[in-house]
């Protein structure tokens, strides 16, 4: 493999850090010139990556004004998660049979860190790195390489919202609650109960927008 060819997912993947981290915020403008001398690197790979995160949701393209941010308001993440509750449940209900004790041990372990950030100060960064990474986990293991991809960009464009979702204190621990009963059904490896956690959890999260 060329050198061209590591560069350019090294520098999608730094770009979509930056941008679920908020440091381009919804609404930036992406401007290819300006992120190559950011990021030290030619246009060409930054170009592809600005491309990428359209096709992920993560950005938009305005005729004449160039790429920025995706940015998304409180209907449009409701629509985002409604489809992800569906697709949620379909990956806990596939990984429910597959997980090993090793990987409960993974999911415990995300639960011990999440109730020790729930004791500190609100940190929407931190905490949102939290959440990614423990459904990033479950799906990474549902075996369906189809259902993975279009979590990938419903999970990341979920993040994308600015809401005060990870600042409240009673909506972060309803999703350490949820999040619990997630594993639980996992680790009892019945499908449906995962299925019905997964979906609950997410719808939870719409009923939290909602709220404001």
């Amino acid at each position: 493999m060329t050198g061209a060819e590591l560069l350019g997912p090294a520098v999608h993947r730094e770009l979509r850090r930056l941008v679920l981290d908020g440091e381009l915020e919804p609404g930036a403008p992406l401007s290819v010139p300006a992120l190559s001398g950011r990021l030290g690197v030619s246009r060409s790979p930054v170009r592809e990556a600005v491309q990428q995160l359209i096709a992920e949701g993560l950005a938009v393209a305005t005729p004449h004004a160039g790429a920025r941010i995706a940015v998304l308001d409180d209907r449009r993440i409701r629509d985002v998660l409604a489809v992800r509750s569906v697709l949620d449940g379909l990956a806990a209900a596939a990984a429910a049979t597959r997980l090993t004790e090793a990987d409960l041990g993974v999911l415990t372990e995300s639960l011990f860190v999440q109730e020790t950030n729930l004791r500190a100060a609100a940190d929407p960064v931190r905490d949102t790195a939290a959440d990614l990474e423990f459904h990033a986990f479950i799906r990474d293991r549902c075996e369906n390489p189809v259902l993975i991809a279009e979590l990938v960009r419903l999970e990341a464009q979920t993040h994308l919202y600015r809401g005060d979702l990870w600042r409240s204190p009673t909506n972060r621990r309803s999703a350490l609650r949820e999040h619990r009963r997630i594993v639980e059904a996992l680790e009892s490896g019945h499908p449906t109960a995962a299925r019905e956690a997964a979906e609950a959890h997410v719808c939870g999260l719409i009923t939290r927008v909602g709220r404001g």
